[in-house]
């Protein structure tokens, strides 16, 4: 083997193995980001839930910043988030189904939906808890949806 021909196996190798990597941080990146939506979608959910429960005393400005805040999620581009073999089969740390990237306009379309029910949630929130619970109904159903579809079992 001439030292040419080895010093640019040993290049190839590396680039391969370097961009494997690279591709496996790029996935970390945003499945760390869309865990991250989820995790803010959380704390906006837990703090409406929570009025609805009375756990947390009805405050209408934060409610109203609480729903904001998942309007403001649900338009967020979600195409970078989800590249192709982002899955849980392909990858660790995330329950995303491979059924996402099979039925890929569904996923949008229960995206979407969950959308609207943020709008509706944005435009109870100020009304009182009474109004908080009937969108909370409609948005937990827009999200279960999702998750039953393309989630996971943890």
């Amino acid at each position: 083997m001439t030292p040419r021909f080895t010093l640019a196996a040993l290049v190839a190798g590396a680039a391969l193995t370097f961009g494997s990597i690279a591709q496996a941080q790029d996935f970390d990146n945003q499945i760390g980001a869309r865990q991250g939506m989820f995790k803010m979608n959380g704390v906006s959910l837990g703090i409406l839930a929570g009025m609805v429960r009375g756990r947390i005393d009805y405050d209408a400005e934060l409610a109203q910043a609480a729903a904001d805040n998942l309007v403001n999620v649900s338009q967020f581009n979600m195409a970078p988030l989800w590249p192709e073999g982002s899955d849980s089969n392909a990858v660790e740390g995330t329950a995303a189904l491979p059924a996402i990237w099979e039925n890929y306009d569904d996923f949008l379309a229960k995206f979407s939906a969950f959308g609207e029910a943020t709008l509706v949630m944005q435009a109870a929130a100020g009304d009182g808890t009474d109004a908080i619970a009937g969108a909370l109904a409609g948005l937990g159903g827009s999200c279960g949806a999702c998750h039953d579809s393309y989630q996971k079992s943890r």
